[in-house]
């Protein structure tokens, strides 16, 4: 029973990794040792987990401001990742970039910058190489719905349609562009028909269900492989922190708590435990379990990176272009 049903452990595994790792850094930035502003994926975390397990080892990632998720799905170090946050010399940028510039090339991850659509032109360059090397590797670039309003997602969609690049578009649509809810900032029409005019295929998930989303991302990454060119998924998702920082932001008035609440009923890990326990009548044992290997690894990259020594000063410039 537990091998047939090793795929959704494994999803359970990969959502609340990153929610637990995300919570731990929310329940610690008010101890004012973190060295950066912090943007979690809480309520995100279906998207890279999904698609991260279709990837193959020579697969290439990119990200933005909201990276978190899509590093640890990935397979980014960890303890890595936090000693960055800390802003120490033993982080994945030594302590220099911190939460937003996050990069562990050892498992593909090419990198995350805050600066809004930047990486989707990366991902391009990154998807024309892959196709020169004749491999058969894909390129998945993530971003947020705001993206779509810049120039350059749409000056990427064209050339990479036009060169059929080995390319997968990720937008994770959380309806927020800081406060702004998406209906403001853009005409009435879904977002995955911005790729039409660029003749690439496009598909509308429900950014929470990870099963799902595990699903339609096999069938294109599987169409990029074999030399069909690029897709765009629209996640339709949603985060339930602030735009930058650990707190809820009810308070704010922009977004009403019954939005909130509905969003909370479709949490994607709430969802995948129920699934689970309609399949496995020992589910709470292994929940149990997955649960402690978790806290395990959690408090083992938050140790390591408070261990840690800050860079020192004569490798202030080191790095830095």
């Amino acid at each position: 029973m537990e091998n047939k049903n090793k795929q959704l452990i494994d999803f359970f595994f990969g959502l609340s990794l990153i929610r637990e790792v995300e919570l731990e850094i929310a329940q610690k930035y008010s101890q004012l040792q973190m060295r950066t502003p912090v943007h979690l994926c809480v309520g995100q975390e279906a998207p890279p987990v999904g698609i991260s397990a279709n990837l193959l080892v020579g697969d290439k990632v990119l990200s933005n401001h909201r990276s978190h998720g899509h590093y640890i799905a990935r397979g980014g170090n960890i303890n890595r990742m936090i000693a960055e946050i800390y802003g120490k010399e033993t982080g994945c940028s030594k302590g220099k970039g911190g939460s937003q510039h996050l990069v562990d090339t050892s498992v593909g991850f090419l990198g995350s910058t805050p600066i809004l659509a930047s990486t989707i032109s990366i991902g391009v360059g990154v998807a024309w190489t892959l196709k020169q090397m004749k491999l058969g590797n894909v390129c998945i670039v993530y971003f947020g719905d705001s993206a779509v309003e810049e120039g350059i997602f749409h000056e990427s969609l064209s050339f990479a349609s036009l060169h059929k690049l080995p390319i997968i578009f990720v937008c994770e649509n959380n309806l927020y562009s800081t406060h702004a809810p998406v209906n403001l900032r853009q005409p009435d029409r879904p977002i995955a028909r911005t790729s039409l005019s660029h003749d690439i295929t496009s598909h509308t998930l429900d950014g929470n269900d990870v099963i799902e989303i595990f699903n339609i991302s096999k069938k294109v990454i599987e169409m990029a492989r074999a030399g069909f060119g690029p897709s765009l998924l629209v996640c339709n998702t949603y985060r339930l922190l602030e735009h930058v920082g650990p707190n809820s932001d009810e308070r704010l008035g922009y977004r009403s708590s019954e939005e909130i609440q509905y969003w909370k009923t479709k949490d994607p890990i709430m969802s995948l435990r129920a699934v689970l326990l309609s399949k496995m009548s020992n589910w709470h044992k292994h929940e149990k379990r997955i649960i402690l290997d978790i806290r395990s690894k959690v408090d083992e990259a938050f140790e390591f990176a408070l261990k840690s020594q800050s860079p020192r000063e004569d490798q202030l410039l080191v790095d830095v272009y």
